[in-house]
């Protein structure tokens, strides 16, 4: 199994219309054969001291594919490539990462 965060950093103003379009977006990649959890998450501001300051224009993705294989074809689904089009302008820069657990 293999679990990805993929941390998507969102142009200024862009949280609430990037969460909608994630929204919309879930549930097919849920579909996915290979999908074992697909989950956004927005930093929370706690009273936890070893906590990083929260960023406000920070989505997180967490990921879990059966295999390499789910996840590249997860990666190249129409779904997908329609889901980078319509959010290209609210999104600043991604990074992923892709683990295997111990």
């Amino acid at each position: 199994m293999l679990h990805v965060l993929a941390e998507i950093r969102l142009r200024p103003g862009a949280r609430d219309a990037f969460v909608a379009e994630f929204r919309r977006l879930t549930p097919l990649v849920l579909a996915e054969d290979g999908c074992i959890e697909y989950a956004g998450a927005l930093e929370a501001p706690t009273a936890i001291a070893a906590q990083a300051e929260p960023r406000d224009d920070v989505l997180t993705v967490v990921e879990k594919w059966r295999d390499e294989a789910a996840l590249a074809a997860h990666l190249a689904a129409p779904h997908m490539d329609d889901h980078r089009a319509r959010a290209r302008d609210l999104v600043d820069g991604v990074t992923i990462r892709v683990l295997r657990g111990i």
